[in-house]
């Protein structure tokens, strides 16, 4: 198939979308005016599905922490690879441990919101953006914070 054709059939295959986005599978109804109700179970299962994200990364780090056994000391042991090999796992365990108490912290603003604790829309916003700024990530120049 030429790029042109190629360019063609997804040009036809957006035309064939709704203009409207659906939400969960459900189409949206004709005339409908956009009005969205928030679903409280939904908000629970996204502050779990965030919350158990952090099972997984306390995996990763236990197994990144056991492939540092028997590395040595590091550069006192006269492998300066070990010494390297040692201030890169610091850097992902400090990294990989940030990763976490932030999926802890939206999962709890995400659970917040399906009991009704953060009640509009400005004060979800709010608490992400609180987040945003506690949890800044570094820049993607190698130097980090």
């Amino acid at each position: 198939m030429a790029w042109n054709e190629w360019n063609q059939v997804k040009a036809a295959a957006v035309a064939r979308q709704s203009a409207r986005t659906e939400l969960n599978g459900a189409p949206s109804a004709p005339g409908d005016p956009g009005t969205l109700v928030s679903d409280r179970p939904a908000w629970s299962r996204a502050g779990h599905g965030v919350g158990s994200l952090r099972t997984d990364l306390a995996k990763g780090l236990g197994q990144l922490a056991g492939g540092q056994e028997g590395l040595g000391p590091g550069e006192d042991a006269g492998c300066l690879t070990a010494a390297t090999q040692k201030d890169v796992y610091g850097s992902w365990e400090k990294y990989l441990r940030k990763v976490s108490e932030r999926c802890g912290k939206l999962a709890d603003v995400l659970e917040r919101a399906g009991r009704d604790e953060l009640r509009t829309e400005e004060a979800i916003k709010a608490e992400i953006a609180r987040m945003k700024a506690a949890y800044a990530d570094t820049p993607a120049d190698g130097r980090g914070k």
